[in-house]
């Protein structure tokens, strides 16, 4: 394996109780501009909130326009686009939106996702979470390219998840066309593609200053991401009771939203990254990977941290990058 020296922590003075207006003090992000995918729900929302009000203009694509302006009501230097990450032309348009305004672009913030899903496929007939949480994710920056490329120090960051660890990426069998579907296998799958995307973006990207970081938010209390989790599996897993209410010694250990969006924040601003990249990052720190040594227990949240080392290895990003271009047929050229 080829991973990254840069991949271990670096004591940044932050912690898993650090929350996003903690982080960014200090920063002055006036005549920045940013994009937020999924930004008007849970620490997406809280990402929107806490640039602004830095002095960001941000744009939040939106598939659900109606819940976005609701959401994102009363909020300054914000503007809301259609983006359907599932549907390939609506990547497209919308990048070709936001380049005919002839803006640069200084974060791109791939924040979207979904999770817990029964077998669905987009019209390409591609599994909806590695479409959603990854492919999306793969050509929306493929086609924002040249805007971040003329920034100053522009940053790509990807919110992936601890759920890397559920999956490595099945070369053979990405869509699950010869093995049976387990909802988790997609999930983990797609979050191991997106921060091997992050490995190979900034391996490319970053002779033209432009950085690329993958994130696990943590085990955050009120997003809606598993709204579709049958309860049993949280039962299996030991957070909730057996009349499916989260046990409170559970809940006191999980993040406030606040807390999740702190990492994001810190990836996307701070200036000890100045110099680092293509890395996976977690409570506003860069991650200790997992060789096994981390006792990971699913009813104790501090322990649901760590990078597998097959989901930073520059071989693997290198090879999902060539088949990200052919899944898409976009061809990813960083020049």
């Amino acid at each position: 394996m080829r991973l990254s020296k840069s991949q271990r922590p670096i004591n940044s003075g932050f912690n898993a109780q650090s929350t996003a207006e903690e982080v960014i003090t200090e920063i002055n992000l006036s005549g920045k501009t940013a994009i937020v995918t999924g930004g008007y729900a849970g620490i997406g929302l809280e990402t929107v909130k806490t640039l602004t009000e830095a002095g960001a203009s941000v744009i939040v694509p939106a598939r659900d326009l109606e819940k976005a302006e609701k959401n994102l009501s009363g909020l300054n230097n914000i503007k809301i686009e259609k983006l359907d990450l599932m549907n390939p032309q609506s990547i497209s348009n919308f990048a070709d939106r936001f380049l005919d305004s002839g803006r640069n672009l200084d974060m791109l913030i791939n924040n979207a996702g979904i999770m817990w899903v029964p077998l669905r496929r987009d019209s390409r007939g591609i599994e909806s979470q590695l479409a959603t949480n990854y492919l999306g994710q793969f050509h929306l920056t493929a086609a924002l390219w040249e805007s971040l490329k003329n920034a100053d120090e522009a940053r790509v960051i990807n919110v992936s998840s601890y759920g890397h660890q559920m999956s490595p990426f099945d070369f053979n069998d990405p869509n699950f066309e010869n093995r049976t579907y387990e909802t988790l296998l997609g999930y983990g799958q797609s979050k191991t593609a997106s921060n091997l995307f992050a490995v190979a973006l900034d391996e490319r990207a970053k002779k033209f200053n432009v950085r690329a970081y993958a994130v696990h938010p943590g085990s955050v209390y009120g997003t809606d991401l598993g709204r579709e989790e049958p309860i049993d599996l949280y039962i299996q897993m030991g957070t909730h009771d057996a009349d499916g209410k989260i046990k409170p010694e559970v809940q006191a250990q999980l993040k406030t939203i606040p807390q999740g969006a702190a990492t994001t924040i810190w990836c996307a601003t701070s200036p000890e990254l100045k110099d680092i990249g293509g890395v996976y990052c977690e409570n506003c720190d860069i991650a200790e990977i997992d060789r096994g040594q981390i006792e990971h227990r699913y009813d104790d949240p501090s322990t649901i941290r760590g990078v597998q080392p097959y989901s930073i290895d520059l071989n693997l990003a290198e090879k999902l990058w060539i088949l990200s271009e052919e899944m898409t047929g976009i061809k990813f050229e960083t020049e």
